[in-house]
């Protein structure tokens, strides 16, 4: 007899996304004729650049050729690509093996995924607030027993608060845990760790035979040449961290989907050896994926070296751009907000002690704007709003001019 698996039914409520999916359908279906401005997902919206998409359309003009057709490539990536990576790396100092690259689909897949390396009965720390699919893949492996109304939070896991009076950086954790979820530049509150207070994360890991699972996805934002890219640039990473990053956010590729997972063969956990955690992820991509497609990984190839690199950088420019417009306008109305400096998200906080979604609900409401309710990162995320920069910038602009002009109601 089939049964499910009933860690799916400890997931809190519904998934954040498709909840404000939900209420903003029914406020269109009681309100047709209103024009709404997103600012919410994070999803890119610019076309992708030409080097770039030139790049992919060699490659499907090899596949239309029988001469120079390709059908599976191997699993962990192509080599030139991988290779490539090694490289890009290189501009931080930091130095990797090719084989120590893993290309993927995405950054969301590998965060998921990569917690299937480790036992059942680890204790997890995560980054509050955090992205849900580090926290819900986790409830999924049934490392809780629930959800707790009365803590906001899953039993079992370790919440690191972020909040302003830690400039939205956490803590290492003041028990033993065994594996850490760190996201910088972070997704929600935009805040970027220096290298003294990953120093301590990694000498903590280290001390503990934990694992850091480090999120570097937005990376590129980051403007101040004396933040830390990759966790790799502190000084015994190496040996316990792993790294997720993506080509979504900096090259757009959102639906061409690709990125890549660095499992250094220095890592060790409780009960493994060096090289042991690698060639599990070797294993483990070897048997449950077929490899990125190849015509995203011609792009990726071609976004980290000439002209396509160059236009990139224009792009993830183009949306710091509207950072600041977003910044700039939420304050004018005495909005507080942090973030949207080295990060392409603001993190707002909502006025007159309203909470997340009461504040969603009213910018839908009456400024007829869609952005991200804080709570539904983690408990810590409460009286904040997430507000994403990814967007056309003539809508970023009206959206902005609609809470200039509707926002004093609240005041």
């Amino acid at each position: 007899m089939a049964n499910i698996n009933n860690n799916f039914s400890k997931l809190a409520a519904g998934y954040l996304f498709p909840e404000i999916a939900r209420r903003t359908n029914s406020f269109l279906q009681e309100h047709p004729d209103v024009e709404l401005m997103k600012l919410g997902i994070g999803n890119t919206t610019e076309a992708l650049s030409k080097t770039l998409v030139e790049a992919m359309k060699d490659k499907l003009d090899q596949l239309s050729n029988r001469e120079t057709y390709t059908g599976y490539g191997d699993e962990q990536g192509d080599t030139q690509l991988r290779v490539a990576l090694k490289d890009y790396y290189k501009n931080y100092g930091v130095e990797l093996d090719a084989t120590e690259f893993f290309v993927s689909d995405g950054a969301k897949a590998d965060a998921a995924n990569i917690q299937e390396l480790f036992s059942k009965d680890s204790i997890v720390a995560f980054q509050d607030p955090a992205y849900p699919v580090y926290v819900d893949s986790n409830v999924v492996a049934g490392r809780t027993e629930g959800y707790d109304k009365e803590k906001q939070g899953y039993s079992n896991f370790v919440y690191l608060p972020c909040t302003e009076e830690n400039n939205f950086v956490p803590e290492i954790p003041q028990s033993k845990v065994d594996l850490i979820y760190l996201c910088s530049p972070n997704n929600p509150t935009g805040a970027v760790m220096t290298h003294q207070e990953l120093k301590a994360f990694v000498d903590y890991a280290n001390e503990n035979k934990a694992v850091i699972i480090f999120d570097s996805a937005y990376s590129e934002y980051i403007i101040d040449p004396s933040l830390p890219r990759s966790i790799y640039e502190v000084e015994g990473a190496k040996s316990c961290a792993i790294e997720i990053n993506s080509f979504s956010k900096n090259a757009g590729f959102t639906g061409v989907r690709l990125g890549w997972t660095i499992v250094p063969k220095e890592l060790v956990c409780q009960n493994s050896e060096p090289g042991v955690i690698n060639s599990m992820w070797n294993r483990r991509q070897c048997t449950f994926f077929n490899g990125a497609s190849n015509i995203a990984q011609a792009g990726g190839l071609s976004a980290l070296s000439g002209s396509g690199l160059e236009e990139c950088k224009e792009l993830v420019s183009y949306y710091m751009g509207n950072a600041k417009i977003i910044k700039e306008g939420l304050e004018s109305v005495n909005i507080v907000c942090y973030g949207g400096v080295n990060s392409p998200y603001i993190w707002a906080k909502t006025p007159n002690n309203m909470t997340s979604w009461e504040f969603f609900d009213y910018l839908l409401r009456e400024c007829h704007v869609v952005i991200t309710p804080g709570s539904g990162f983690g408990p810590s995320g409460e009286n904040f709003i997430r507000v994403s920069s990814y967007g056309h910038r003539e809508n970023v602009e009206k959206a902005i001019e609609s809470i200039k002009e509707n926002f004093k109601n609240v005041n």
